[in-house]
């Protein structure tokens, strides 16, 4: 399969992705950087560098503790800090993200004792090229995607994980839909692109249909300004 099939298989994706790609390298890639590092950040934004470091811990906590072996692929991979993690622990890693640029940060991020079990790229985490997986984790990329779109993706990506596909989305909450309208009135360095909250059931029915799959563990972190639901879906 191509990586024109694969997309086609996800209606909108494409588009959508896009659109990501011009939001991180353009409007708020300096925003990105900083609140991906230690820089001091406005308090909304502290509360998302919390909420995301405590999802990026639970993610990795369900992957093996010894990697040694494991190929893994970091679907979305930001400027890398799951993936630096993953590679500490042993894995080979693939890091991939739609922003040229926060690749860029991501390589030179990567400290030196992970030479060589990294390799980051720009690119589509759907491309069927990059091929299998022991693990695949996506961290809050899908979280901008309609609910049949996560499933379509989830489905394809499951295909390429032999052990495990551990992504988060947007969970459908009241909290979370008055977070984002009250989110339109602050300024515009504060604003995340769009998130769009889908309803875990109707999430988990259609995981349910995927062949060779079976739910695993779930969980929600909200930390602030911060919501996400972690899934994972075991293929081995």
């Amino acid at each position: 399969m191509s990586l024109a099939q694969a997309s086609a298989l996800t209606p909108g994706w494409d588009a959508t992705r896009h659109r990501l790609e011009d939001y991180f390298d353009r409007t708020a890639f300096d925003a990105w950087a900083a609140l991906t590092s230690d820089a001091p950040v406005s308090k909304i934004r502290a509360t998302v560098r919390a909420g995301r470091e405590q999802m990026r811990n639970t993610l990795l906590s369900w992957l093996p503790q010894d990697l040694t072996g494991r190929r893994i692929l970091d679907a979305g991979c930001g400027t890398g800090a799951l993936a630096i993690e993953a590679a500490r622990r042993g894995a080979d890693v693939v890091g991939i993200d739609i922003s040229p640029q926060l690749i860029s940060i991501a390589v030179e991020r990567a400290p030196k004792d992970v030479h060589g079990k990294i390799s980051f790229l720009s690119g589509d985490m759907l491309d069927p090229r990059l091929g299998q997986f022991d693990h695949i984790v996506s961290m809050d990329v899908l979280i901008h995607y309609e609910a049949d779109q996560i499933a379509n993706a989830a489905a394809g990506l499951a295909e390429r994980a032999r052990e495990s596909l551990i992504f988060t989305f947007a969970p459908g909450t009241p909290l979370l839909r008055t977070a984002r309208a009250i989110g339109q009135f602050f300024p515009k360095s504060d604003r995340s692109p769009s998130i769009i909250p889908v309803s875990h059931d109707n999430l988990r029915a259609r995981l349910s249909r995927v062949p060779r799959a079976r739910l695993g563990r779930d969980t929600r972190v909200a930390r602030g300004f911060y919501t996400s639901h972690a899934q994972e879906v075991l293929t081995a």
